[in-house]
């Protein structure tokens, strides 16, 4: 890899180490061991709102931490609904928790030093790896503790993320209708309040939606690169970063942040932390809109997840110049032996180590070579695609080009001025609302001279 990109990733490093100079986690986030707490509250009654999304309605009840083989007892909760789409009874019968903590009752426990903890919850009682209809959730046990998982791997990666811990958690009704309040022991993790996280990371302030306008306006570079590849890694969707004022990936103008925080620092630089991996890949396993989305067999093994993970790999040559992506690759090829071993090390289950493995894999193999990394894509504009190397049948004629970045496959068949070849969507150009079911389903032809691995070009800036 060029000098340069390894200079800026030493750089890249130190930015991400002087960003996140703060005081130290607290002792609830800073050991890896499993939670234990009991809830008791009108757990009913609360649930019964869960539809209304906008409604922020509390009840009261109390938290019981076992800690070293002592309980230790806080009246006065309040427990209330938190998420969006999880909200839906028809997406979890038993949705996410935020639990405010009444002041002056934590003692010194763990939780010393929060007022609020978010809870992960199972979301439901479906059994194996089937997801929910419509947004892909894993409603069982697996889904916090998988999701609890891929937490630790940002954070042991190098990652800015919510701090998280995984937790076992006794539910007790206490609006039951038998005369002994009904129970159940779930996995859970808890999450770090997103303003705690801003006073751990020395910041001052937050930029909301209204106020955000741009990564490229209001982050650097290679924070913004390291995002990108962390996403990428996971296998997450499930998220917006309005890269550029014009971006239209997956954004929408209400929208510009989703699942990403920009904290301001005390130097008045605002930086990204991204959070809320319930729906992602290494998660859930599947998508269930991957096949509106990519074509499978644009790589031989015909993998969702290395479909994923090079979708999003692909497209950050879009959005950044050589040095910057080279740069965020050293990073993660630098944590590579990381990962893996805290995957070896985790307490996730079989089945979801697998899939997890799958996902690094596919990422590592992705980023690690120029040649992997760098693959053949568009770049000419106005570039179509074709149903015969004649170009006399012109496919998704009614749309726009191939984006220049659209990256394609080695070809299957070549003549002096055409290729057939699979598309890899990077840029979601021929996804929902709009598909092309041609691109979606088989190989196309485009012309040979509209392709080329020098993308983004050598010495070019973004």
């Amino acid at each position: 890899m060029a000098i340069r990109g390894l200079i800026l990733s030493t750089l890249l490093s130190l930015l991400l180490a002087a960003g996140a100079a703060a005081p130290p986690a607290s002792p609830l986030f800073s050991s890896q061991d499993v939670l234990t707490l009991r809830l008791e509250a009108p757990l009913h009654e609360l649930i019964a709102k869960s539809e209304s999304v906008s409604d922020s309605s509390a009840v009261t009840g109390k938290l019981t931490l076992t800690q070293n083989g002592s309980d230790t007892t806080i009246d006065g909760v309040g427990i209330s609904l938190r998420g969006h789409t999880s909200r839906r009874a028809s997406e979890c019968t038993f949705p996410k928790l935020k639990v405010t903590l009444p002041a002056g009752q934590v003692g010194r426990t763990v939780l010393a030093g929060h007022s609020v903890l978010k809870i992960g919850t199972h979301c439901g009682e479906t059994t194996g790896d089937a997801i929910t209809a419509k947004y892909g959730r894993v409603a069982n046990e697996h889904s916090p503790m998988r999701e609890g998982f891929v937490y630790r791997l940002l954070d042991v990666v190098g990652v800015p993320t919510l701090k998280a811990r995984q937790a076992r958690i006794t539910y007790v009704y206490t609006d039951g209708n038998s005369s002994r309040p009904e129970s159940i022991v779930r996995n859970a993790i808890i999450i770090e309040d997103d303003d705690e996280a801003v006073k751990r990371l020395g910041g001052t302030r937050q930029i909301d939606e209204k106020g955000f306008t741009s990564a490229h306006d209001q982050f650097t570079p290679a924070d913004t690169a390291i995002v990108a590849f962390a996403e990428a890694m996971i296998g997450n969707f499930d998220w917006c970063l309005k890269m550029t004022r014009d971006d239209a990936y997956r954004c929408n103008a209400r929208h510009p942040l989703w699942n990403v925080l920009a904290i301001v620092g005390s130097d008045n630089r605002a930086r990204p932390l991204i959070y809320d991996f319930d729906v992602a890949g290494m998660v859930t396993g599947r998508h269930r809109w991957f096949k509106d989305v990519y074509y499978d067999g644009f790589v031989e093994s015909r993998s969702q997840p290395t479909l994923e993970v090079l979708g999003q790999v692909q497209r950050t040559r879009s959005l950044f110049g050589r040095a910057d992506l080279d740069a965020a690759r050293q990073h993660f090829m630098a944590k590579k032996s990381d990962a893996y071993r805290t995957l070896e090390s985790s307490n996730v289950d079989a089945a979801g180590k697998q899939r997890i493995r799958e996902y690094l894999d596919a990422f590592f193999a992705a980023i690690g070579a120029d040649d992997a990394f760098y693959r053949p894509a568009v770049v000419v504009e106005g570039a179509r695609v074709y149903a015969d190397a004649a170009q006399a049948n012109p496919l998704c004629s009614a749309m726009a080009p191939m984006p220049v970045g659209t990256v394609v496959s080695d070809p299957a068949e070549t003549t002096d001025r055409m290729m057939r070849v699979a598309l890899l969507d990077t840029k979601w150009n021929w996804a929902t609302p709009k598909p092309c079911d041609a691109i979606h389903r088989g190989l196309v032809w485009i012309q040979r001279d509209a392709v080329s691995r020098d993308y983004p070009p050598v010495g070019a800036t973004r």
